[in-house]
């Protein structure tokens, strides 16, 4: 009866958790074929398209590990709620932890910390010290990153927790965070070769352009040039259309390249394709009343049973000796 009453108030005291789920696909794009080749001879003139393939910065176990890194954690943390823009998730899960309430009694000045703005040195500290420390709990009690087959590129993120809001809204807002981190890292180097071969072929372009002009306005400042005089006409024209056939072709080699690498560019897009999102209501796992009750009373009984063997033992051995 005492474990069965226990049983039960135990379950009326533990709180429901709420499990939101995001299973997604990560994409591989596939780097070789005509890009391949097109790669090997950009790379003749000093210019990586990438091309040739890679083994993926992402792949496997490093994307679980940037679920878990402290910098994709933190930044999921200091974002508003989708549910009321006043707070941020952070304050959603110092609410959920109880941990306000423990600085009212031991550290009241830590009410006083903005986590959105810079704070005085002290308070500083303690913010980052508070950051960190929801991190490592959240990376221990609430997430949970997995593949759902070791030989799929299925990925499953799992964030639990007694609150329903919470759980739903971190795990949207980390999935857009480590999604924006990889877009960015993945198309940084593509990027900057389409910078490059951009501003090259403007600059080809202009000087191309500038010949032209000059070619056109040597002519038109010796209208009627004394034919003994040919010199004066003929050499800086012919200079600048030489110079205007070498920039030509110049410029028709990088405006190839230039496609060829905003055509890697858009590979690497998609790059996380979502299967399953969290929706309403999450799943909710609590413990019932009567399998409070049950559980209370198998394990009150075991240890009764185990006493009293132990118990009867001693009891016997007593008795011989």
């Amino acid at each position: 009866m005492v474990g069965g009453l226990s049983g039960f108030f135990y379950a009326k005291s533990k709180k429901a958790i709420y499990t939101a789920t995001t299973t997604f696909v990560l994409e591989s794009p596939n780097k070789g074929g005509a890009l391949g080749q097109y790669a090997s001879m950009a790379a003749l003139v000093g210019i990586d398209i990438g091309g040739k393939g890679d083994a993926g910065i992402f792949e496997g176990d490093n994307l679980q590990e940037l679920y878990k890194s402290r910098k994709m954690i933190e930044a999921t943390l200091l974002m508003p709620s989708e549910s009321d823009s006043s707070i941020i998730l952070l304050d959603r899960y110092l609410e959920l932890s109880q941990a306000k309430d423990r600085w009212k009694e031991r550290h009241p000045e830590l009410l006083d910390i903005r986590f959105k703005a810079h704070n005085n040195a002290n308070l500083q500290r303690a913010k980052d010290s508070i950051l960190n420390q929801a991190t490592i709990e959240i990376n221990k009690n609430n997430l949970v990153i997995d593949k759902l087959d070791a030989k799929l590129s299925i990925v499953k993120v799992d964030v639990k927790s007694e609150d329903e809001v919470f759980s739903k809204e971190f795990n949207e807002s980390l999935v857009y965070q480590v999604n924006k981190f990889y877009v960015e890292t993945k198309t940084k180097k593509a990027l900057e070769n389409v910078s490059v071969l951009q501003r090259k072929t403007d600059s080809v372009r202009a000087e191309m352009n500038r010949n032209i002009s000059v070619a056109a306005f040597t002519i038109d400042a010796t209208p009627n040039l004394n034919p003994t005089r040919q010199a004066q006409r003929l050499v800086p024209t012919q200079r600048s259309q030489v110079s205007a056939e070498t920039n030509k072709a110049i410029l028709a080699e990088l405006v190839k390249n230039l496609e060829i690498a905003k055509l890697g560019l858009l590979q690497e897009s998609p790059l996380i394709q979502k299967v399953d999102e969290p929706i309403y209501p999450l799943e909710k796992k609590a413990i019932g009343n009567l399998k409070g009750i049950l559980l209370g009373a198998f394990i009150s009984g075991f240890l009764i049973v185990f006493f009293l063997l132990i118990r009867k033992l001693f009891i016997g051995i007593m008795n011989q000796a």
